[in-house]
């Protein structure tokens, strides 16, 4: 990777590293990580102060995990959702939450075709690459669990048939904060079947200003979301897994997620914080995490992960995994809180 291209992507993204390692001899590899960088880019520039959340949708669309996206109303969560979709030339589809929402509005079901006297299976929306559950915590518990198999399995079971959906597939969910009312909490089960949890906080007023130069500017030509600019589809996808499979995770980088992940179970130097968590985070939190390592490590342009990759992901992979018992929550302290002082006392090694 150039030092430009270098320079390009820590720019972009606050949290990238800047350690040494960057590829060098791989032009076709460096031609993707450069193509991505675009597309970060250029969305960067559509959605004031979601660099963050970009990052995170990119490096699960490469590593096949899902997001959780929690904030208040009218944050561009969707916006940004839909400009992702667009940018990656997916089939995409938004699907409202709602107390009334039932699994076949999202699985397909059987239709009675008249002409022929057959049912035929109807696709529902979940047959897309790209699947926004808009408010998902205002859906039924029957409908979340209807996600279960599709997030898991990358399959459907319907009408006695299981269906395979299309590669990629990426379920991002918006979540209102529980306290609003007319939510449903997500299950346990639920919650871990996703990678990211990303939470999107109210902008200040100089991120205000740019949110409203931009949309004012949409409003003049005519149109919003995304102009002509670069663009990735399922080619590019497959090209980046087979390269973020292959960065390297030493034993030392595992052996950190592996302290940081059981340490919510009460192992090990930061375990003495397991005491606020009634539910820790389970095996699948390692795996997302030191896949999210390697695929941050790639978009970074280096062939190895290393412990700043590990740091910077964690918040955001087991702050929704785990639950807090009665007397944390009584506290106000939030699963969030409770990952950062488990990473402040579990060394690097």
């Amino acid at each position: 990777m150039t030092d430009a291209l270098a320079n390009s992507l820590s720019n972009r993204n606050p949290e990238s590293s800047n350690s040494a390692g960057q590829y060098s001899g791989d032009d076709s590899n460096d031609n993707l990580v450069a193509e991505f960088a675009a597309v970060s880019a250029a969305m960067a520039e559509q959605l004031a102060g979601h660099e963050r959340l970009i990052h995170r949708l990119l490096l699960a669309i490469i590593t096949g995990g899902h997001v959780l996206v929690e904030g208040s109303p009218g944050l561009a969560k969707t916006r940004t959702v839909n400009c992702f979709a667009q940018m990656l030339n997916a089939k995409f589809t938004r699907v409202q939450a709602t107390p009334d929402l039932l699994p076949a509005d999202l699985t397909g079901t059987n239709v009675y075709q008249q002409h022929n006297g057959q049912f035929n299976f109807i696709e529902g929306p979940l047959f897309n690459n790209i699947v926004l559950m808009d408010e998902i915590n205002r859906a039924p518990p029957k409908v979340q669990s209807a996600l279960l198999e599709a997030m898991g399995e990358k399959q459907i079971s319907a009408a006695g048939k299981t269906y395979a959906l299309e590669d990629p597939f990426m379920v991002v969910a918006t979540q209102n904060p529980i306290e609003h009312e007319g939510t449903y909490p997500l299950p346990e089960a639920q919650l871990d079947r996703f990678m990211f949890f990303v939470h999107v906080a109210m902008p200040g007023p100089e991120l205000e200003h740019q949110i409203l130069d931009i949309v004012l500017h949409e409003n003049t030509l005519g149109g919003h979301a995304v102009a002509d600019g670069p663009r990735l589809n399922n080619q590019h996808i497959s090209a980046a897994k087979a390269a973020v499979a292959g960065v390297y995770i030493s034993d030392a980088v595992k052996d950190f997620i592996v302290r940081l992940v059981t340490a919510t179970r009460g192992h090990g130097t930061g375990g003495a914080e397991a005491r606020a968590i009634e539910h820790a985070a389970s095996p699948r939190g390692t795996i997302f995490l030191a896949q999210a390592a390697q695929a941050r490590a790639w978009l970074d342009g280096r062939d190895h992960t290393v412990p700043d990759d590990v740091i910077a992901l964690a918040p955001d992979i087991l702050s929704g995994r785990i639950v807090l018992n009665y007397q944390a929550q009584a506290r106000g302290i939030s699963g969030r809180e409770v990952i950062h002082r488990i990473m402040d006392n579990t060394a690097v090694l």
